[in-house]
């Protein structure tokens, strides 16, 4: 294999595949990168063996074949060298060395051989639809933030992702909850995704899943089955295993009964729970709201650096209630709400209270008060 390519084109690309590579590997393979060389494509390939990304771009090859290089000592010496640098591939000479040449500068890698590479199948995935790359993004900001990160409750550590119904219209369904909160977003089902089943798609696939989707406004290709999921788009492809578990029934913590409606400009009610929150010091960042009659009260304490509060204005004419809240919880769910106006709908001091955005009925979420 020997190649020429641009410094920009392979940075790119290699900060895409790297990110799926683990820092530490028990199995030496698994640190590589995949080189496959084929006409004008230069296809590099990474796994760890639940979640595998293959990425081509263009590139200017003398010679074909393939082979694999360290991943992240490769991005490190790419990401060093100067802008505009044309970076020369070579691993046609020694089977287990792979040199890189830039303008004055040589580096030679030790590989591994590409027969070792695990070969990653999706096997047969019969559920394939597309959604706008916009729309996608949206789906995975409004829940990721409320997936768990307890292995123990390995079925809450990515997004729920299935068919549902509301007020009679099919929809696809994405939700996320660890125990705390809970976010659910929706939108109509994609043609397409009639037959999908149920899917927990895991945390790490969508958080890199996210960041390519950043580049990118064409639509994106899924394609599922219930043990695998696979999303292709531009010159990129991203394959997952799913979470073999079964979510929750998420349905059983949406209060149906709460009967105390607050509504609060968005933003300045997460300004003042981030300056309340100042005084908080212990994990919880407790922060207790006192609700009354066109008013809130916002407060904190802590032994160690004293009491905070502040009062803000509100659309509110029920009787007085007061509840706490994680100050992290509450901003994580402001930072979602796109409108102008936040709606809080309350039962009590211990039970689960309703969080949505006034001009986005599809957007739900719940957070479990504490005591403060």
């Amino acid at each position: 294999m020997k190649l020429t390519i641009e410094r920009a084109a392979l940075l790119r690309s290699l900060n895409h595949v790297q990110s799926v590579v683990e820092r530490r590997n028990t199995i030496p393979i698994l640190s590589n990168v995949h080189f496959n060389v084929q006409e004008e494509r230069l296809a590099m390939t990474a796994t760890d063996m639940d979640l595998a990304i293959i990425e081509t771009v263009d590139a200017a090859p003398k010679s074909g074949g393939a082979t694999t290089a360290p991943a992240h000592t490769l991005y490190d010496i790419v990401r060093k060298l100067p802008e505009g640098a044309q970076i020369g591939l070579d691993a046609n000479g020694e089977e287990d060395r792979l040199i890189l040449m830039s303008g004055r500068s040589r580096f030679t890698l030790q590989t591994l051989p590409t027969a070792d590479f695990p070969q990653m199948t999706d096997g047969d995935l019969p559920a394939v639809f597309k959604l706008p790359a916009d729309e996608l993004r949206m789906l995975i900001d409004r829940t990721r933030f409320a997936i768990s990160t307890e292995e123990t409750r390995y079925y809450l550590n990515g997004l729920y992702v299935h068919k549902a119904e509301a007020n009679g219209i099919p929809v696809l369904r994405v939700v996320a909850t660890d125990g705390h909160r809970l976010a659910r977003v929706e939108m109509p089902l994609p043609n397409g995704a009639s037959d999908m089943p149920g899917i927990i798609v895991p945390r790490k696939a969508i958080n890199e899943l996210r960041k390519l989707i950043d580049e990118t406004e064409d639509d994106v290709e899924i394609a599922l089955s219930d043990t695998k999921i696979r999303f292709s788009f531009d010159n990129v492809v991203l394959s997952s295993k799913l979470i073999d578990g079964t979510f929750p029934d998420y349905d059983r913590v949406i209060p149906d009964g709460n009967d105390k409606t607050l509504e609060v400009n968005c933003e300045d009610f997460a300004a003042a729970v981030d300056r309340v929150a100042t005084i908080s010091t212990d994990k919880s960042r407790a922060i207790k709201l006192s609700v009354d009659a066109g008013t809130i009260v916002l407060s904190a304490s802590s032994p160690e650096s004293g009491t905070a509060s502040e009062e803000i204005e509100v659309d509110y004419s029920q009787g007085p209630i007061e509840i706490g809240f994680n100050a992290r919880y509450l901003l994580d769910i402001a930072q979602q709400i796109e409108g102008t106006m936040a709606q809080f709908v309350m039962a009590d001091s211990a039970s689960p209270t309703i969080v949505r955005d006034t001009d986005d009925p599809t957007s739900l979420y719940v957070l479990m008060p504490m005591r403060v």
